[in-house]
């Protein structure tokens, strides 16, 4: 049947009028397939026609053959499902491609698992070169070594890999783990102090047990070697042919510094971006901000491939390190609190510039006292009279995971976008229960469907390198609120669900929101880029943990197929 459909609508098309002189030739026609536009005037639709990097036409199938000329390409989804260019709504995208060139750890099943890596790795490396590596997680561990303070200790590691100085950050990020070498390198001792806003971890007898937590990580990061423009170059090349394989058409880029900067536009320059990157300014970095907010946001360069409008802060930490900051003492830490990264006068000094100056402001907040904090500040800034300021800055907070209830409506009543990377929930809900407690995970965690019914809308991520890259398990999650592994049976707080158009959304229209860029992208409407992914399955009809099964066929940015299965 489905072959038969295809052959009489190649037919139609083939024995269809040319178009009116007055009438555009579409450069491409879409047809025969589920195609969800994420348009509420028409939901789905039989066919779009392309011209150059523009929706031409979105509608039937009768009103497409009417832009078909002799130039035209037929492409037949033969029964596959289009749905807007998909958007990664918190990632990083060099992040993404060093964990290709640099040892990624995210599947290993214990210490031994990461000891081995590391221990292969030195084998085929000269002794003294810097080993690094991203991804391990205890809580995920099957098996687990001696622990201190919930974390492994560097002795293990030091004793198989003595001679390279070794440094292996946390999934999250937040914390990371070095061998003696690394801290010998970086002259870390026992009489070392605490920087602010983060711990050297120390055993009882006061030695550094090799984890670094929060901002002590830069005691180990400033002394190995910057990367080189070759090692960022192929790092970026890796990260793009990620995104696109996986059906990525935007990317906002969680943090960049003007290094990054400067690679994002010669690849722009050069044609070689191709993905919409909406990028996050680096907000400590004080001259790289001063230079943006005296010569304003850059929007749409180097043929709509890039723009700089916003800036990226942090309140706290993460969950999993015990560095998010909360109003109560962690469930499984009497006492401990977490960690204000920065201080929060310096976060509200920035925030008032960036909003003078029409920047938009993005701040890393996952607890809940961190959570109040920022939103303290951002209802601050907007009673501020400021003439210049935008009259929708659409100010963001990252990751969102974890408020107390009363702070939840404050998102929608003042315009505040939640920047909630599902697959968070997916990995962390199994061992965030022992950091929260079951009462403030029911009241206060992952609460997507209480924000989405308030009004709020809501981008979505995987947050990569902490996750893998694919969008397809974030909407698993926001469907499921399952682990990947399909527990539990009915899934987590089951009521904070997302739809499946509501999922879809998140990683569409309302991503687009969140960059500006609504108008132009997101949906799939006359007039708006042609960006667009083609998946090999409905992601409206099958099965939840069948989304886990989902593969890209295509993806067309700007009616260019950057990736083809």
């Amino acid at each position: 049947m489905k072959k038969l459909t295809r052959l009489i609508f190649l037919l139609f098309i083939a024995l269809a009028c040319s178009p009116d002189e007055s009438q555009v030739e579409a450069d491409m026609l879409i047809f025969n397939g589920p195609i969800y536009t994420m348009d509420t005037t028409q939901r789905m639709v039989e066919s779009v026609a392309i011209k150059a990097d523009t929706f031409l036409y979105v509608g039937s199938l009768a009103g497409a053959e009417a832009f078909k000329g002799t130039n035209t390409k037929l492409m037949d989804l033969e029964g596959k499902t289009m749905v807007p260019g998909l958007t990664e709504g918190h990632a990083h995208i060099m992040g993404v491609g060093y964990n290709l060139l640099n040892l990624d750890l995210r599947e290993a099943q214990s210490y031994d698992d990461i000891i081995n890596m590391v221990a292969e790795r030195a084998a085929n490396t000269p002794k003294g070169t810097w080993i690094i590596g991203r991804g391990w997680h205890q809580d995920k561990w099957t098996q687990k070594p001696e622990m201190s303070r919930g974390f492994p200790t560097h002795d293990l590691l030091s004793e198989a890999v003595p001679d390279h100085p070794v440094y292996l950050k946390h999934a999250s990020g937040h914390a990371a783990l070095a061998n003696a070498k690394a801290m010998e390198v970086a002259s870390i001792t026992k009489e070392s102090d605490q920087p602010l806003g983060g711990e050297i971890f120390k055993s009882v007898t006061g030695e550094p047990t090799g984890i670094f937590n929060e901002t002590a990580q830069n005691l180990i990061a400033e002394v190995i070697p910057d990367a080189t423009k070759e090692s960022d170059t192929q790092a970026l090349n890796l990260a793009l042919e990620q995104c696109f394989k996986y059906g990525i058409t935007g990317f906002h880029q969680a943090e960049s510094g003007p290094e990054h900067i400067d690679l994002y536009k010669e690849f722009a320059e050069r044609g070689d971006l191709k993905l919409r990157l909406y990028v996050m300014l680096n907000g400590r970095d004080e001259t790289l901000l001063q230079e943006y907010f005296d010569n304003g946001i850059m929007e749409d360069a180097y043929d709509n491939q890039l723009t700089i409008r916003s800036v990226k802060l942090y309140a706290d930490g993460a969950l999993g390190s015990r560095g998010a900051w909360l109003l109560t003492e962690y469930t499984d830490a009497p006492g401990v609190h977490g960690h204000n990264v920065m201080p929060m006068e310096d976060i509200a000094d920035v925030t008032e510039r960036a909003y003078k100056a029409g920047f938009q402001v993005c701040v890393h907040a996952i607890g809940d006292r961190a959570n109040r904090e920022v939103l303290d500040i951002y209802e601050n800034t907007f009673n501020m009279e400021h003439e210049d300021a935008p009259k929708e800055p659409r100010f963001r907070i990252e990751h969102a995971q974890h408020f107390h209830p009363d702070d939840i409506p404050r998102f929608a009543e003042m315009g505040i976008i939640p920047s909630m990377q599902a697959i968070h929930m997916s990995s962390d809900r199994p061992w965030a229960i022992a950091r929260l407690g079951i009462k403030r995970i029911r009241w206060g965690a992952y609460m997507w469907q209480t924000l989405l019914e308030s009004g709020a809308r809501i981008v979505n991520g995987t947050d990569a390198p902490v996750e893998p890259i694919t969008p397809f398990a974030s909407l698993y999650a926001s469907v499921s609120r399952k682990t990947l592994k399909g527990k539990p049976a009915g899934g987590y707080e089951p009521e904070e669900k997302m739809s499946s158009e509501q999922a879809l959304r998140s990683y569409t229209l309302d991503a687009a929101f969140a960059a500006f860029r609504e108008d132009r992208k997101g949906s799939i409407e006359v007039g708006k880029w042609a960006d667009l992914t083609i998946l090999d399955q409905d992601l409206m009809t099958v099965d939840e943990l069948d989304i886990l099964k989902t593969n890209v066929d295509m993806t067309i940015i700007g009616g260019e197929i950057v990736y083809e299965k």
